[in-house]
């Protein structure tokens, strides 16, 4: 292809299907009677839960077709395989090698489903070939990395979406919009949370030679070279920072984007501190307690995390709180509500306004923020979490976590995405690439 850097490709040994469950009866609408013109062609990168989420529901469209599907484990890729043919009559192409996917001419579209450390470069290349991306959150494990997808996706002018599926709730919208009339008074406190008690200890396993389905070294791609450790692969990869930042990044992807989204300011600044404090035994090296305050030119944004425990602030697993001086409004995945704030400055304690009970949350809505990739994909027009507001959403997380790490108040400049304060502070905001790969200047 020229822009990408080629080795032997991996084969996949066929015979190795198997069932996989089919989640949405209506994901079984065929392309049969859509004209050629509207077909819209997709390729899958990363087969597991959200990769496959993902591609279920653009499935759903019935102009979408889906010809290959690529992941290093060829487990996935072949159970995968089977769960597509089930829903629409014809078996995609397998690849352990996502570039086979990429170098595709009759692929428009892109799925990417990898870990964290894999989204930059197959988006990147994939704008390179002309494709569109749909790609999970957090958009990247860096600033640099970010940047440079971001300048992909302008310079091949193509559609990006990420993956926060709240950008297209309508509960989350209607509560942005109650934000941002000014009914709350002033805001000048503004809380986001995950407290997550679905997941725990990792424990210690011992290194062990890869599954000899996986194409390991090709996992790691740009990651440092490490022995294989099951605890670091699938779905954990999360907690450790060669592949991810942990919850900041996880869930702060989602919370903190709302917080973006509503308030419509960029970062300045950031402090932290941050621990293995549930676990501190543990293989994990991302912080399983950690509190992040990022300073914005008219309010600071407190952040709290808890893997291990359930619940935070408002009893609640996850959530966003806008502190106004006349309310304060709540909003998670199950709905909005509308609090409200006290007075008693000369005269007896009183409500400042009227509260607004809880209104609960919309339906369907990773459906609906997949379609609005897809019909941005034929109008051309910028997508609800369209990359270049991701970006600046996951920067006030990456500038949280390096704060943590660095145990140091973090200065930002959002024109320029410079950082100062520690002097080791750009070795964060860029990290190292594993050769052959490396991130493309554009």
């Amino acid at each position: 292809m020229g822009k990408i850097s080629r080795r032997s490709f991996s084969k996949i040994t066929a015979g190795a299907a198997a069932m996989a469950g089919i989640g949405n009866a209506s994901a079984a609408i065929r392309t049969s009677s859509v004209s050629p013109n509207d077909r819209l062609t997709v390729g899958l990168i990363g087969a597991g839960g959200m990769g496959m989420g993902n591609l279920r529901d653009m499935l759903r469209i019935p102009e979408v077709d889906c010809l290959a599907i690529a992941d290093v484990d060829t487990r996935r890729v072949e159970k995968n395989r089977t769960a597509v043919e089930k829903m629409r009559g014809s078996k995609p192409d397998g690849y352990q090698d996502f570039r086979r996917i990429i170098e595709r001419k009759d692929i428009d579209l892109v799925i990417v489903g990898t870990p964290d450390h894999w989204h930059a470069l197959p988006t990147i290349y994939a704008c390179q070939e002309g494709k569109d991306v749909y790609c999970e959150k957090p958009l990247a494990t860096s600033i640099a990395e970010g940047r440079a997808m971001v300048r992909a996706a302008e310079k091949y002018d193509r559609i990006v979406q990420v993956g926060t599926q709240q950008r297209s709730a309508g509960h989350f919208r209607d509560a942005v919009e109650f934000v941002q009339s000014g009914k709350l008074g002033k805001i000048r406190n503004v809380k986001a949370w995950a407290y997550i008690d679905w997941c725990g200890a990792l424990g210690n396993p011992p290194d062990e030679t890869p599954p000899p389905e996986v194409d390991y070294d090709m996992w790691l791609g740009p990651a440092v070279r490490r022995p294989f450790n099951p605890a670091r692969f699938h779905f954990t990869f999360r907690w450790f920072w060669d592949y991810s930042g942990g919850l900041m990044t996880d869930w702060g992807a989602h919370m903190v984007d709302v917080v973006m989204w509503a308030m419509n300011e960029d970062p300045v600044g950031a402090m932290a501190t941050g621990g293995k404090y549930g676990y501190p035994d543990d293989i994990m090296e991302t912080y399983d307690t950690q509190q992040s305050i990022v300073e914005f030119p008219t309010f600071s944004m407190t952040w709290e995390h808890m893997i291990g425990c359930g619940q935070g602030p408002w009893q609640r697993e996850h959530g966003c709180e806008f502190h106004g001086e006349d309310g304060i409004l709540v909003v998670d995945r199950g709905g909005w509500e509308v609090h409200p704030e006290s007075s008693a400055v000369g005269k007896p304690k009183y409500y400042r306004m009227t509260p607004v009970p809880r209104r609960g949350a919309s339906s369907d809505y990773h459906f609906i923020h997949v379609k609005d990739f897809v019909d941005c994909v034929k109008t051309r027009k910028q997508p609800v979490a369209n990359i270049a507001l991701h970006h600046k959403s996951v920067n006030a997380c990456h500038l949280a976590n390096i704060a943590a790490r660095l145990r140091t108040q973090i200065h930002w400049d959002a024109e320029t995405e410079t950082a100062s304060g520690h002097p080791d502070v750009a070795e964060y905001v860029e990290r190292p690439y594993r050769a052959p790969w490396k991130l493309p200047e554009l």
